[in-house]
Parts: C-alpha cells; structure tokens; sequence
C-alpha cells in the first residue's frame, strides 16, 4: 500500500471537531453509495429539514415507506444527549486505548457517563463484525491454562493430582476428628 493510499484512510481528527463535519463524515461513511432507508433500504430518500436539537443532523423521509429518520437513527449514537463530535472523540481515545477515566477528564465528562458510552460504542462495534468462519484447514494446539483450584480439591483430583488429593483428604478427616472428638469430663 502507498502512503498515499494509507493516507486516504486516516480521519483528520481536528476536522471532526466541527459538528458540520462530524455529521458528513457519518453520512460518508454510513452511506457511501448515497442516503438510504434504514427500514426499507430504498435510495427513494428526500431531505425533511433538520434536528431541533442539533440543526446540522439532517432528517429525511421515504418516499416508498413514508418513515422519517436522520443521520443517526438506527445506529448506537442516536438517542443521547452528548454531541455527535463527543462520541466520535469518545471512540479516538478508544483507539487510542485510553481507560474510561482518561477518556472522560479528556472530554470533560463523569466517568458514569463515558463508561455508557463505551458501552455503547463497543456493543455496536460487535454488532458490526461479521462472524468467524474457518474454512480449509485449521489447527489447533492444545492448551490447558489452570487457573488454580484453591478450596477445590475434587477439581485438582480430575486432573491427576490423586496422590495430593489423598493425602489431602487424610489430614481433612483428622481435623474433623480433632475438633469433633472431646475428652469426656467426668
């Protein structure tokens, strides 16, 4: 890949830090091909003004299922009440693996808030990935990972560890019958 073409698929964060930007760039990269409705998925889509909230947040209407939805509907950034350029500087610092109390002293915001938002974000990012499939030949290597059996002797018993498990359970009963066993007072 040249750099050129690299460079093509970077997002100019500052760019983004203007609403009207922010809401191009979901639009761009939401419907490259042009606006379509998330309902019917038809391209028969005309502009009907914009958001009382956020003036820069187009809302259409279809013309084959006459529903009315914008920029957002239907996507993990519609229905909050932060700023589109808030959630996208949200999901930079993600990329940028910063912690949610990082991300929130970033944004100006109470870690509550950002921890929804991560949240949020994340859930739709699963959403989005398509599932795995493996095809051809895969390989497997075998690997056991014990992350202890403290206070689980029977577990350690399964896995081979008779010997210890015996002695174990020897100086368990002993135990037992020093604590239940009383001389008799006369």
């Amino acid at each position: 890949m040249a750099a050129s073409d690299a460079a093509r698929g970077l997002v100019n964060l500052s760019g983004l830090m203007d609403d009207a930007k922010c809401f191009a760039f979901v639009r761009q990269h939401r419907w490259p091909e042009g606006v379509h409705c998330p309902e019917c998925d038809t391209a028969a889509v005309i502009r009907d003004g914009c958001d009382e909230s956020q003036p820069l947040r187009q809302r259409y209407r279809c013309k084959e299922c006459a529903r009315r939805f914008d920029d957002l509907t239907g996507t993990v950034l519609a229905g909050h009440h932060q700023p589109l350029r808030v959630w996208v500087l949200c999901l930079y610092f993600m990329g940028l693996n910063l912690s949610n109390r990082q991300i929130a002293q970033e944004l100006g915001l109470n870690v509550s808030d950002v921890h929804a938002m991560t949240e949020q974000l994340r859930g739709g990012l699963v959403a989005k990935t398509p599932p795995v499939r493996l095809e051809g030949e895969v390989e497997i290597d075998e690997v056991y990972v014990v992350a202890g059996h403290k206070g689980q002797p029977a577990a350690v018993a399964k896995r081979g560890g008779l010997d210890v498990v015996a002695d174990w359970r020897e100086r368990r009963a002993a135990a037992r019958w020093r604590r239940t066993s009383r001389p008799s007072s006369a």
